[in-house]
C-alpha cells in the first residue's frame, strides 16, 4: 500500500514522475507525513521503467520549501518523545535516497529555500531556480547545525562560501547560488511548466532545459568572493572573527556582527562539522549530522533559538554559553551512537 499525505501531490505525467509540495500557508515546510510520502514515491519510481525522470516543485509564490517542521521537532523534545528524532532519521534517509537516485532528479526551486528545502533539492542531479530564490541554511540562528546532508555540499563550495553560509546563516539569491554551483540552471518560474511538459514527453533533461536556461545577474557576494576565501580560511571561529574585524570593510563588519548574534556552540560545531565533511561521502555526512542533531536537540540553545525565532518571535535569544570562550570540548557531539546510528552497521555508505 502506497504512503500518501494531503500535502504531497504525486503524479505520473508521461515519462515524468512529478512531486509537488502543497503546504503553501506553511511555506511548504516538511512534516513527517510529507517526508514519508516523498520517499515512497521516489522508491516506486526508481523501480518503474516508464518513469525516465523525477521533478519536484513547491506550491505557492513565497517558497519552494522553508525547511523541516522544526516546531514539531521542538515540541517532541519538550514532550520527551522520540518523534523528533524519528522525523530526522526518515528525512536524512530520504536525502540519501535523492543523492543516490538512479534517474535524473530535477528540483524546480523558487522563493524561500532553506534547511530541509535544500535537502530535497540540492542533492538532485539538476537544480533549476528563478529570480525570487532566497537560499539559506539558517540553523546557527536557532541553536542548531546545518543538516539534511548540507555539510556535504557546503564543504565543497568554492572560496569557502559554504563555511560563510553555514556560520552566518545568511541568505543568498539566484546569482550567488548559481555561481556557487548550488543551482545548475537559472530559469524564469513561468518556464517551469515548459520544462515539465518536455520531460513528460520523454525529452532528455538537457534538451528539456536548454530552451529556458538563462544567465543570471551577478549576486551580492560576487564582489566579496576573494575576501570570503581569505577570511574564512581562518583556523577557528575566533580567527575568522579576528580577520573580519581586521578587514574593516562594511561587508566584514556586517558579517562579524551577524556571526556574533548566532549561537556560540552552533558556530563551533559548524566549523568542525564542515571541516570533517570535506573528507566524507554524503551518507557519512548524514550520519555525522544525525549524531550531532541528537545531541544538540535536547540542549538549551535549540529550545531557546526556536522560542526566539518561531514561538515568541522576539529575535532575542539568550545563548548558553553566551561566548565562544565558554564553549567546551565538542568531542561528545561527534561520538558514535552505537545501535542508533542513522544507517546501521549493515548499510553501505555510498561514496558519492
Amino acid at each position: 500500500m502506497s504512503v500518501t499525505d494531503p500535502h504531497i501531490k504525486s503524479e505520473k505525467r508521461g515519462a515524468l514522475g512529478l512531486l509537488t509540495l502543497d503546504r503553501p500557508k506553511a511555506l511548504n515546510a516538511l512534516t513527517h507525513g510529507m517526508i514519508a510520502a516523498l520517499a515512497d514515491s521516489l522508491k516506486a519510481w526508481a523501480a518503474d521503467d516508464s518513469v525516465k525522470a523525477v521533478a519536484i516543485r513547491g506550491e505557492g509564490d513565497r517558497a519552494f520549501c522553508s525547511g523541516g517542521d522544526i516546531r514539531a521537532v521542538q515540541q517532541a523534545i519538550v514532550a520527551g518523545t522520540n518523534k523528533g528524532a524519528d522525523l530526522l532519521r526518515d528525512e536524512y534517509r530520504m536525502n540519501a535516497l535523492i543523492g543516490d537516485y538512479p534517474k535524473p532528479y530535477i528540483a524546480m526551486i523558487h522563493g524561500i529555500t532553506m534547511g530541509g528545502g535544500a535537502g530535497v533539492s540540492i542533492h538532485g542531479s539538476h537544480r533549476l531556480a528563478d529570480g525570487s530564490l532566497m537560499f539559506a541554511m539558517p540553523e546557527t540562528g536557532i541553536g542548531f547545525i546545518p543538516d539534511v546532508g548540507s555539510s556535504y555540499f557546503l564543504s565543497r563550495l568554492p572560496d569557502r562560501l559554504g563555511l560563510y553560509l553555514g556560520l552566518t546563516a545568511n541568505s543568498i539569491g539566484l546569482g550567488d547560488a548559481t555561481a556557487a554551483g548550488l543551482v545548475t540552471h537559472a530559469v524564469a518560474r513561468g518556464d517551469f511548466d515548459g520544462v515539465i511538459a518536455a520531460l513528460a514527453g520523454g525529452q532528455t533533461v538537457e534538451k528539456a532545459i536548454a530552451p529556458f536556461a538563462r544567465k543570471p545577474e551577478p549576486g551580492a557576494l560576487a564582489a566579496h568572493r576573494r575576501r570570503i576565501a581569505t577570511i574564512f580560511a581562518g583556523s577557528s571561529v575566533e580567527a575568522i572573527l579576528e580577520r573580519l574585524d581586521r578587514d574593516g570593510s562594511d561587508f566584514a563588519i556586517a558579517t562579524a556582527q551577524t556571526m556574533r548574534t548566532r549561537s556560540p556552540t552552533s558556530l563551533k560545531l559548524v566549523f568542525r562539522q564542515l571541516h570533517e565533511a570535506e573528507k566524507l561521502s554524503l551518507n557519512q555526512c548524514l550520519a555525522m549530522e544525525f549524531r550531532l542533531a541528537l545531541r544538540v536537540l535536547p540542549g538549551h540553545d535549540f529550545r531557546e533559538g526556536v522560542r526566539a525565532a518561531l514561538v515568541d518571535k522576539d529575535r532575542r535569544p539568550k545563548w548558553e554559553p553566551s561566548s565562544l570562550a565558554g564553549v567546551g570540548d565538542l568531542a561528545h557531539f561527534f561520538a558514535g551512537l552505537g545501535g542508533d546510528e542513522l544507517f546501521g552497521s549493515s548499510h553501505a555508505c555510498a561514496e558519492r
